[in-house]
């Protein structure tokens, strides 16, 4: 008994170092994962800085919007990882979801009723995912709150 589960969890191992090899490769330090290594080095989570999504919201920094109300703004990637990929991001800054409190709860709703009326508009009836990343070692490479939208394409299960 005991040879087979050492076995068993030999393979769970093995199998999750091909996994992770996958991931490097497909993230690895010159993709999204090494930007948002990157961030975490440089300290922009601690804000002081405008970021890119700040200079979008204020037009400093052009970008194809899909959708704009007081609260919020929606945005193509301009790296997309899918057919359709846009970006919902609040106007006032919040620089990672791990660190919303209860007087955000309002927002956040607001976020994904327009994140999923978008995707409507963009023609995805048969689906589409939604990716909030958060931090490093969740390869967050702005520091401001954002919500991928991806669609047009079956995703493939695990994410990442």
């Amino acid at each position: 008994m005991a040879a087979v589960l050492a076995r068993g969890l030999a393979r769970g191992w093995a199998a999750r170092a091909r996994v992770g090899q996958r991931c490097a490769a497909a993230g690895g330090q010159d993709g999204e994962v090494g930007k948002a290594q990157r961030a975490a080095a440089a300290g922009e989570e601690a804000g002081g800085q405008p970021t890119i999504f700040s200079k979008i919201i204020d037009r400093s920094v052009p970008a194809t919007i899909l959708y704009e109300d007081d609260k919020c703004l929606v945005f193509r990637d301009v790296a997309p990882q899918a057919p359709i990929h846009f970006l919902v991001i609040p106007k006032r800054p919040i620089p990672r979801i791990s660190r919303v409190g209860p007087q955000d709860t309002e927002l956040l709703g607001h976020l994904l009723v327009v994140a999923a009326r978008t995707a409507q508009a963009e023609g995805l009836a048969d689906g589409y995912r939604l990716v909030i990343n958060d931090g490093k070692h969740g390869a967050q490479s702005v520091y401001h709150l954002h919500l991928h939208v991806l669609g047009g394409r079956q995703m493939g299960w695990p994410p990442g």
